[in-house]
């Protein structure tokens, strides 16, 4: 079977980082993403530096543009990385806009040193169309390779590679049937040796039509007591299927619904749903039908984006003081950080305010505490300051943009011929735990394991 070395995504579901071996003196690395919540407090100070040899590198596969998975290209880059980064096109269009984010926020602000690492990564991105094979130089030879739609957001991909005697895929994050804007994955002809997510790996998330119900029933409950509905997400993917789903639900609604603001703060989320809009040919038969109707489901009438910090903390000081209901929508999915800390430091303490999870809370990340202690009326502490929880707490798992339980057992059993070894990482060990039973029940005459 292949070698593989995984450099992250093993004790828990962020740091994707994965090392796949053509030969004894080539490889390619899948992913290259950064620590998050428990993971990232576990790391010593300065470890997020490449702590691996990039002398037998040939290349740098891209499945997707979350901070997990792409966070540690500029500590890549800055390591003396010099090959080329494959990604799909949707992938190489976001991307430095990912990357932008990412040093800003966690290296730092400088323009110049920013322009020089976007200038670096433009040099060495190579964009590809799903389903169409390509090859990556090794030596005298070269490795076939291609990405497939994996649902998951907007150009994210699972990688098929057809080495000479084996079919090796990664799968980096799939996504759920029947998500928003997307079309779902569809499993491969044949796999040999498979490494697969596992975020959802014990659960099965609600049918479309509950989570859409259960969406409603926390927005009529804003609407009715004049509060704050906090929804923290991810720039890109999570916000713009959300800004899908309300926008459906403001449409069939009443009149009430007329005078709900719908507030994306977030300077890199509304580049994001331009990106979006401009890629519309990725999106999926439901989608591009609104479009034919004159719907805008990206960009209605009552959408507000803020774009300045100003602007931020007016916003976050009219909302604590104010009776007028809103949904604000802001970065980061796990509040770990970003605009979304202010509103929940001011908003939390308020019975009027509700906070809505929609995506997965990594272990040691506040968003956990909140989904955790906030039904019990415990606490919180956003910047060192302990925050009481008055708020209304729900969660949503429907709207992850992750394939659950169900649906990753599914993508392996549709497969004309099965894997004979599945890799599991990117979960916490009972998710793991829970898809290895399942997959080996599935495949018995195959070796299923957790690196």
């Amino acid at each position: 079977m292949a070698k593989i070395i995984h450099h992250g995504a093993v004790k828990g579901v962020t740091g994707s980082c994965h090392q796949l071996f053509i030969d004894n003196d080539h490889s390619v690395l899948i992913d290259c993403g950064m620590f998050q919540g428990a993971e990232a407090s576990d790391l010593e100070q300065g470890s997020l530096a490449i702590n691996f040899s990039l002398s037998n590198i040939v290349g740098l596969i891209v499945t997707h543009c979350h901070i997990d998975h792409v966070g540690r290209i500029p500590y890549l880059l800055a390591a003396g990385f010099n090959k080329p980064i494959y990604a799909t096109e949707a992938t190489a269009q976001l991307l430095p806009l990912v990357i932008e984010d990412a040093i800003k926020v966690g290296i730092s602000r400088d323009a110049d040193l920013i322009d020089k690492v976007l200038g670096r990564l433009q040099s060495l991105l190579k964009p590809f169309p799903y389903d169409d094979w390509f090859g990556i130089p090794a030596g005298g030879a070269q490795v076939e390779c291609r990405f497939r739609m994996a649902g998951h957001i907007l150009g994210s991909a699972y990688v098929e590679f057809k080495l000479p005697d084996e079919r090796v895929i990664f799968s980096g994050d799939l996504g759920a049937p029947y998500s928003p804007l997307l079309a779902a994955p569809k499993p491969p002809y044949k796999c040999d040796s498979l490494v697969i997510e596992s975020t959802y790996g014990d659960k099965n998330h609600e049918g479309r039509k509950q989570r859409r119900y259960e969406l409603k029933r926390v927005l009529e409950r804003c609407l009715s007591n004049a509060g704050t509905v906090l929804i923290p997400a991810f720039s890109i993917g999570r916000t713009q299927e959300l800004l899908y789903e309300l926008e459906e639900i403001i449409h069939k609604g009443s009149d009430d619904w007329n005078h709900l603001d719908v507030i994306v703060d977030s300077p890199l989320a509304s580049e994001f749903t331009q990106h979006y809009r401009s890629l519309k040919t990725l999106w999926d038969k439901e989608a591009r039908r609104k479009l034919s109707k004159g719907r805008h489901p990206l960009a209605f009438e009552q959408l507000i984006t803020i774009n300045s910090h100003a602007d931020h903390q007016r916003l976050v000081n009219h909302l604590k003081q104010s009776g007028r209901p809103a949904i604000v929508i802001a970065a980061s999915g796990m509040c770990a950080g970003g605009r979304i800390v202010n509103y929940l430091k001011a908003l939390l303490g308020d019975p009027k305010t509700d906070v809505l999870f929609v995506g997965y809370q990594a272990q040691g990340t506040a968003g956990r505490d909140i989904q955790k202690y906030g039904p019990r009326g415990g606490y919180v502490y956003l910047d060192g300051e302990k925050v009481n929880i008055r708020a209304g707490v729900y969660t949503i798992s429907g709207y992850s943009a992750h394939a659950d339980q169900k649906d990753l057992v599914n993508f392996v059993k549709r497969m004309r011929v099965k894997p004979k070894e599945i890799r599991i990482v990117h979960g916490d060990d009972e998710a793991k735990l829970a898809l290895k039973t399942k997959l080996q029940a599935l495949v018995p005459e195959s070796k299923v394991w957790i690196p």
